[in-house]
């Protein structure tokens, strides 16, 4: 029936985390004893601050529709938020809520791209970048890092990178699924750059700045210069465990949010006000008030890279933030385990589903074949026996 469906749906990969995620969901139902390390959801519950802000919505009877931008409190809440943590000015009318950094994200590329216009991704990458710039016109153009890099790319890569038909640079600090950060050095090194081609906008997904391990944290666009050509993408879902809350927000040149609010009023209008409601007592709150889960993903991070160490073959980064390892398995590659050929990482996390009854992710989705991904944002005794099972299958 393909012939049927458009040229758009047909040419668009499936999201091989949440493929993943739905194939570890339907073994478990078959009776296996699945561990899934491949979906990026806390494993905590959303504080209760946050569930009772909901309550008195609805109380209130936030019902009706809110604005497509969303409550203006909240707008105001989120850019006291921006400056407080970030360093970023932006006004109320620089700001749009959506149904998830996702949306906010095709917003950008919807509003942004034209057919051919080149969008630089430092790889490894979120796995939706590439194809909400490709479903949006644009040409990905993907520069490659190494566990040896500390997956970070180079003021010198980028500018190779650079053509005359750039017109932006996707990227996350930390990043999903390094867990990489680009320390305020790093970055001024590609502002540098970046300085010299003022037609190009940069996209920073942030939605993993309070998941940080290093004490430090830099907003590129609070870089000198790079005020007017930044586009801040935040959200609720990871830091205060609020997947299925489904709201994120965006800081941007004016010119740009209000496309973005003109793309989202014809296709989704405004995320729902309940979960708005409930961002705002998020945003406002002190991110001392996520401390623990923070510490919890902390201790989960040393206890991972301490056992995959054990692993042979497992080349790995301690990462600096968010909650996933992503370790160069392609030593591996060639190999014959239990009979069958290992070729990629592809192979390779499918070999540890069938044998481990482990969930990773191909490090293919995110950019970089020689990796898998593993989330570690879920129980210690879960972690535990996943990597024994990794290490057994391996072995």
């Amino acid at each position: 029936m393909n012939n049927i469906l458009s040229e758009r749906i047909n040419n668009l990969a499936v999201s091989q985390t949440l493929a993943m995620a739905a194939l570890a969901r339907e073994l478990k139902a078959q009776g296996k004893d699945i561990i899934s390390l491949s979906l990026g959801e806390p494993d905590f519950n959303t504080p209760d601050f946050i569930k009772e802000a909901a309550k008195k919505a609805i109380d209130d009877n936030y019902s009706a529709y809110p604005p497509v931008d969303g409550y203006v409190d909240l707008k105001e809440a989120i850019s006291t938020k921006f400056k407080r943590d970030n360093n970023l000015d932006y006004k109320p009318s620089q700001i749009v809520v959506s149904t998830g950094a996702k949306q906010s994200l095709y917003n950008i590329a919807q509003v942004m791209l034209n057919e051919g216009d080149e969008v630089i991704l430092p790889a490894p990458y979120w796995v939706s970048y590439y194809e909400i710039v490709k479903l949006s016109g644009g040409v990905p153009v993907e520069v490659p890092t190494s566990v040896e890099t500390n997956f970070k790319i180079t003021p010198a890569q980028l500018e190779a990178a650079i053509t005359p038909t750039t017109k932006m640079m996707w990227f996350s600090s930390p990043c999903n699924p390094s867990g990489s950060i680009y320390s305020k050095e790093e970055l001024e090194g590609l502002v540098e750059v970046l300085k010299k081609h003022p037609n190009i906008y940069v996209v920073s997904d942030e939605i993993y700045e309070h998941i940080n391990y290093t004490g430090n944290y830099c907003s590129i666009g609070s870089i000198p210069g790079m005020e007017n050509n930044t586009i801040t993408v935040n959200g609720v879902a990871k830091a205060f465990a609020m997947t299925g809350w489904r709201i994120g927000y965006m800081g941007a040149p004016e010119f740009i949010a209000k496309a973005c609010t003109k793309m989202q009023g014809q296709v989704t209008s405004a995320a729902s006000s309940i979960a708005q409601r409930a961002t705002k007592a998020a945003v406002e709150a002190d991110p001392s008030a996520i401390k623990y889960m923070v510490d919890a993903f902390k201790n989960r991070r040393q206890l991972v890279y301490n056992l995959l160490s054990e692993i042979p073959g497992f080349k790995l980064t301690m990462p600096e933030g968010a909650f996933y390892f992503f370790p160069d398995v392609s030593e591996y590659f060639g190999k014959t385990l239990r009979g069958q050929v290992i070729k990629d990482a592809n192979d390779f996390a499918m070999y540890l589903l069938a044998e481990a009854n482990v969930a990773t992710v191909t490090g293919d989705a995110f950019g970089n074949p020689n990796c898998i991904r593993l989330s570690y944002a879920t129980s210690e005794e879960q972690l535990t026996e996943a990597i024994k099972r990794i290490k057994e299958a391996v072995a």
